[in-house]
This record gives structure tokens, sequence and C-alpha cells, in this order.
């Protein structure tokens, strides 16, 4: 099953998601990218990741015009704040899904509170990405 997570900045959330997505169930088939991809990954979102055992420092921030040719299961977006609109994918989907979390990376505060809204983020995704896998993704596979 392929499954594309988008988000505007492919640096974080989208990211994060991927990694929780592959954990899962290693016949998933995850890529994420952005509409303006940053071209980096977010170190505090590498870092929040390999708290959980998840290593997504591997993963590249792609544009997303690299997948408009390919067929998707799942096209999921994550962007969700007031600063920022999800991308709209016009490629081949079977279905497209919205789960909006919080960019921690618009975070202000000490140094304790930015992490914790990290740490925050992160947690919603996993819980929020488990559940669709289990209700939604893994009785298809």
């Amino acid at each position: 099953m392929k499954i594309l997570i988008l988000c505007t900045g492919n640096s974080c959330r989208s990211q994060m998601a991927h990694g929780f997505l592959e954990s899962f169930d290693d016949r998933l088939a995850v890529s994420s990218a952005g509409t303006e991809a940053s071209g980096r990954l977010n170190e505090k979102a590498v870092k929040a990741m390999k708290e959980t055992g998840i290593d997504i420092s591997h993963h590249t921030s792609d544009q997303v015009d690299e997948y408009l040719g390919e067929e998707w299961d799942y096209v999921i977006t994550v962007c969700g704040g007031a600063n920022e609109n999800c991308p709209a994918f016009m490629g081949k989907v079977k279905k497209r899904l919205h789960i909006g979390f919080d960019d921690p990376t618009y975070a202000t505060g000490t140094e304790e509170y930015v992490w914790s809204e990290y740490i925050r983020v992160r947690d919603e995704i996993r819980e929020a990405f488990y559940k669709l896998y289990k209700d939604e993704i893994e009785p298809e596979l």
C-alpha cells in the first residue's frame, strides 16, 4: 500500500508521521513531501523521533512535484496551524485525508517549553496515525 504524507515544509510533522507509519507495518510504502520543501529535516523532529526509537535522520525533504505522476492509496495532509495552508495534491489518489497538527517550529518561549511542544505534537501524531493504521489501513492489507 502506497501512502504519501503532505505538508508545507516537509521537515517536521510529515516526517514524523512518515516515520511512525513505516514503524507500524513494513508492508507500507510511505513517502512524504512538501509544497515548499525546505530540503532539510528539522533537527528537533529528528531528536524527538529518536526518543521513540525511530530514526528518521535518513529521510529527505522532497518537493511534492516529484510524486505527482504516481498512484497513491492514501494522501494525507498534516498541516493544521492558522499560519499555513494545506497543499492540494492533484495526482491519482484513492483516499485523501486531512489530519492536522500544530507546527512546533512556531513555538516560542523557554527551551523547555519549545521542546515540550515537539514532544506533544510527536505524541499526537503517533496516536492519530496509529488509530488510522488500525482502523482503516491494516484491514485493507
